[in-house]
């Protein structure tokens, strides 16, 4: 049973940067495709960044250039960094596994993941 486990979320002014950590087994984080997701409250869950299996990342429209996710393989962990945050990316961010192996672009739909972390709060004040 794959566990998936998040941190690094908080609280930060707009424009500032946090770095979100995703713990999990060696296999999942080193073979598997693997996506950050956010909820904010009444909204969708919304597809953030994702990493195929062999290492390429996709990103939604909106964090392009703002974001990156990375994998520390030495540490077994998933890694959302963020930087010039804004109030909208205010939400709860969960670190996801899919159902499936990936190998071209890395997909944004929640439905194509099924394992999911507890999630992790970021909040951004302007």
């Amino acid at each position: 049973q794959v566990q998936l486990v998040e941190s690094g979320g908080g609280s930060v002014q707009a424009g500032g940067s946090l770095r979100l950590s995703c713990t999990s087994d060696e296999y999942t984080i080193r073979r598997k495709t693997l996506a950050w997701f956010r909820q904010a409250p009444g909204q969708e869950r919304e597809g953030v960044a994702a990493m195929s299996s062999n290492a390429n990342a996709n990103y939604a429209n909106s964090v392009k250039g703002r974001f990156s996710i990375a994998k520390d393989d030495a540490r077994n962990t998933l890694i959302l960094q963020m930087n010039s945050l804004r109030p909208e990316d205010t939400a709860i961010y969960y670190c996801a596994c899919a159902a499936a192996d990936w190998y071209g672009t890395a997909p944004l739909r929640a439905s194509d993941y099924n394992t999911w972390g507890q999630g992790t709060q970021v909040t951004v004040s302007s």
